[in-house]
């Protein structure tokens, strides 16, 4: 299928420390990181990747220093609860990582990085993205995913970054119903909810920064992204962790909203060739063709567990009172990236699940400590904090 393995890393690098290091990765994580772009952007030298202790960005984080030497990577988050920096453990001792712990809200953090680590290219990932929290905390949500967002956007103004790539989310086209084709990159951006609200606002930002001063910006917008690492208060793992530990899937409403799901490894592939080939100013939307609701994902995970049996599965399924508002489905038309830079998705539905339930059957319980909190259904606001 084209995958890299660990020898293909290691001709790129010649320290023997680095080579033992790089034998000790899991074949599934070196599928994962995938393979090299055949043009590689030469004015690309040192990277920050932003929340890249937290699920994408940690994977994006691993392909960029493995296959990369060329590459200075740096990292920061604020390790919130749903990063960890076990997601990194793989490359800590890599020569061309490094790990800095801070906010992006705080200018001074943020200019200090891009100066002292001589930073050229940005991929800004930190962001509050959990939805039922955003309906009770969303000032929290504004200054992570707005304020912070503007205080990146202005240091980076500052350091002249050559290219700063936005990843966003297909929730800032709102609901997309069946009966009307799939949102394309110049869709007008309809969020529903305090979530997608911010995400919009800092698109909007973005896109004031490129029109305004010139900011060399690329803005991505992907589907629903599951796979190992990533922290179970999102459907896939909160239901297998769940299942892992005998318990129940919570189905928000009746379980007819449907979302459409894209694997990490797909996703950091098309994050990669953007960087590398994407056109400054541009917008690309990073789609799935696998679509299922959320009752019949809970009973495909079921099937996944041996549980076949209808009244079996009834027990480990529980209807609770749906969000404020649940967008039926978001559908994205990603002709754009298939056509212009050549992507298309590796990795099946079926390959990819299965793939995640063995590493979380292995991990889910130890990764990131008590995870009992993600797992409860959360179908009520939270109340704000003001």
């Amino acid at each position: 299928m084209g995958f890299i393995n660990s020898m293909d890393i290691s001709s790129r690098f010649t320290d023997p420390n680095v080579l033992k290091i790089i034998s000790k990765i899991p074949e599934s994580d070196l599928e994962d990181i995938g393979m090299r772009v055949e043009r590689v952007n030469q004015n690309i030298k040192n990277i920050l990747v932003t929340g890249g202790a937290g699920f994408i960005g940690s994977v994006l984080a691993r392909k960029l220093v493995l296959l990369y030497p060329e590459f200075n990577v740096t990292v920061v988050d604020k390790l919130e609860y749903c990063a960890s920096l076990n997601n990194l453990l793989m490359i800590e001792n890599m020569p061309n990582y490094s790990f800095k712990e801070g906010d992006i809200a705080s200018f001074d953090l943020v200019t200090s990085i891009l100066k002292e680590k001589r930073i050229d290219t940005i991929y800004h990932l930190a962001a509050h993205t959990h939805v039922d929290n955003s309906f009770g905390n969303s000032f929290e949500f504004i200054q992570n995913n707005v304020v912070g967002t503007h205080v990146l956007l202005e240091a980076a103004k500052m350091h002249n970054i050559n290219r700063f790539i936005h990843v966003s989310t297909d929730e800032v086209y709102g609901e997309v119903a069946k009966t009307v084709p799939d949102c394309r990159e110049e869709s007008i951006l309809t969020p529903t909810n305090p979530y997608s609200a911010t995400k919009a606002a800092a698109e909007h930002l973005v896109q004031a920064y490129h029109k305004s001063f010139g900011l060399p910006i690329i803005i991505t917008r992907s589907s629903n992204i599951y796979g190992p690492y990533q922290y179970p208060e999102k459907i896939c793992p909160k239901f297998i962790c769940s299942l892992i530990n005998d318990g129940k899937c919570f189905i928000h409403g009746d379980g007819s909203n449907s979302r459409k799901y894209l694997y990490v490894g797909d996703l950091v592939d098309a994050l990669d060739l953007i960087l590398n080939l994407g056109k400054i100013g541009e917008v690309y939307n990073i789609g799935s063709d696998f679509e299922i609701s959320n009752l019949d994902l809970a009973k495909t995970l079921l099937k996944q567990f041996n549980i076949n049996d209808e009244k079996e599965q009834e027990k480990h399924l529980e209807f609770v009172k749906d969000r404020p508002f649940n967008d039926l489905r978001y559908a994205v038309d990603d002709t754009k990236l298939k056509k212009e830079l050549g992507w298309k998705p590796k990795i099946s539905w079926n390959y990819g699940i299965i793939k995640t339930i063995a590493w979380y059957k292995e991990n889910c319980d130890k990764w990131w400590g008590d995870i009992s909190g993600a797992l409860v259904p959360h179908p009520y606001p939270l109340k704000s904090r003001l």
